[in-house]
């Protein structure tokens, strides 16, 4: 099986999947203080109220946007699971050829969305991810990687404001009942929501303007499925596409691999006080 792990500002994802089929997954706080200790026993845990063995991992593929939250994630494969983990950079081979200035800028997570859009709904294609930040990905016709664009996350926007107006308080995101908000609460559920759908569609048609033709879009991220019905352009929401694009970067490498005669799974058993990279 394959254990796909997806390390975000605020959330750190988890599918497994055997063969294609995703078998289960798990949503925790991204920690940086979170030892290798605690991550083998949530991991071990979560697995076990699924009925599932972490010894039934033969393979993990990681992207990361934290670094600090990454190395124990990276020793505790390694020391429990005596597996070496795919973790994806600017150096992997996705199969997707790369457009952007200097690729060693961009987020891992980025890519695996993009190969994960253009593989399950074809290209062109616009990727919106609304996690941390808000970011288009755009795939060209041809299926190269063009760039995209980001912006402030919903959440942390409305932290922002939140922080600096002094008679406003926390609210929790919820569809509003009109766009004319009647109290303070559906004034700002109303701003949040149909300002930073409007926000999409905006962009969207200029990245299309700028391909020369429509594109699917596909939403994904914590809100995506709050977003995505009060947007014109989002046609798909795909709250596990992160996941799903180190699953078909994990496939590729595989067949490589055994095409050129290697094993799928070779035990890690990294020399005494080798460290973890970050």
């Amino acid at each position: 099986m394959l254990l796909a792990i997806d390390i975000g500002n605020t959330h750190t994802k988890m599918s497994l999947y055997d063969g294609s089929r995703h078998v289960a997954g798990w949503r925790l706080s991204t920690n940086g203080e979170r030892t290798a200790d605690e991550f083998a026993v949530t991991l071990a845990a979560l697995m076990q109220r699924r009925g599932l063995d972490p010894g039934q991992i033969t393979a993990v593929a990681i992207c990361s946007v934290v670094p600090p939250a990454l190395v124990p994630v990276v020793a505790m494969v390694r020391r429990d699971l005596g597996l070496e983990p795919l973790i994806l950079g600017p150096d992997t081979d996705t199969g997707m050829p790369v457009a952007y200035e200097n690729p060693r800028e961009l987020g891992a997570d980025r890519i695996a969305n993009a190969v994960a859009a253009r593989a399950e709904y074809g290209a062109p294609v616009i990727v919106v991810d609304l996690g941390t930040a808000t970011k288009w990905e755009v795939v060209s016709p041809e299926g190269v990687y063009l760039g995209g664009a980001i912006a402030p996350g919903v959440a942390i926007s409305l932290d922002a404001l939140v922080r600096r107006a002094a008679r406003l308080s926390r609210i929790e995101l919820a569809r509003p009942r009109q766009a004319i908000g009647r109290s303070t609460v559906e004034a700002l559920r109303a701003g949040v929501l149909y300002g930073f759908a409007g926000q999409i569609d905006a962009v969207v048609e200029r990245i299309e303007a700028e391909l020369g033709q429509p594109a699917p879009v596909v939403a994904t991220g914590g809100l995506a499925a709050l977003i995505a019905p009060e947007s014109r352009r989002i046609q798909h929401v795909d709250p596990h596409l992160t996941l799903k694009g180190l699953w078909w970067i994990h496939q590729r490498l595989a067949r490589a691999q055994d095409a050129s005669g290697g094993q799928r799974r070779s035990p890690v058993r990294p020399s005494p006080g080798a460290e973890v990279p970050g």
